[in-house]
């Protein structure tokens, strides 16, 4: 049997929290940041958390299940 692998794309874009959460990135801050305003720039600087409705697919790419 092969090794199973976990996605190399999740493993760089997930991290886990001490609680079992999932921590992502917010997207639409790597570029045309001229026109969107400060606070919203500001914002999506923050982590969030995955949504429940997706962290199942989440885990399965990353092989906690």
């Amino acid at each position: 049997m092969p090794k199973v692998k976990t996605k190399g794309s999740a493993k760089k874009r997930f991290k886990l929290t001490g609680t079992g959460k999932i921590k992502r990135k917010h997207a639409f801050k790597s570029h045309i940041l001229t026109k969107k305003e400060t606070k919203q720039k500001r914002n999506l600087t923050k982590t969030g958390l995955v949504h429940t409705a997706d962290e199942n697919n989440v885990k399965l790419m990353l092989r906690l299940k």
